[in-house]
């Protein structure tokens, strides 16, 4: 694994952008570094709309919020002095299994990224607890691989 294989794991989310405006603080100007920004992709639960036009709009709304935040992550990564050919952007869809944490965990193993980076939810002990989190699961079960959580 190499450590200046960067993996940020990200969901649009404030978070994620912490995440990532903590990596581009660290990463600033570092040379060699290679850094891709994750996404798993889940489809909205069909369940919850009417039709499937409905269904399919919010896909489409998902999908355009989902490609802003890699637009904008990817120029605070490039803006901090990391070369554009360095900062790439991978979607992988995910089915209810695996789960998040663990699909995130396949890729961080199959591509040898050396550092894996997520931002925190913050949930409460009781949340995690009865909801699961993806930064714990994936502190708990990542190998060869440092793991920076950012709060």
């Amino acid at each position: 694994m190499d450590i200046k294989n960067i993996l940020i794991s990200v969901d649009a989310s404030d978070n994620a952008m912490r995440a990532v405006d903590y990596a581009a603080s660290i990463l600033a100007n570092a040379e060699g570094v290679r850094v891709t920004l994750l996404y798993i992709e889940r489809a909205p639960n069909r369940d919850k709309f009417d039709d499937e036009a409905a269904w399919l709009n919010q896909c489409k709304l998902d999908h355009d919020r989902v490609f802003d935040f890699l637009k904008t992550a990817r120029q605070k990564l490039v803006a901090a002095g990391l070369p554009e050919a360095s900062v790439h952007e991978r979607t992988v869809l995910c089915s209810a299994e695996p789960s998040i944490a663990q699909t995130i965990l396949d890729v961080q193993q199959a591509e040898g990224f050396g550092t894996l980076v997520v931002g925190r939810r913050g949930l409460t002990k009781g949340e995690e607890f009865l909801f699961g989190s993806v930064s714990s699961k994936l502190v708990h079960n990542a190998k060869n691989c440092a793991v920076w959580v950012v709060q």
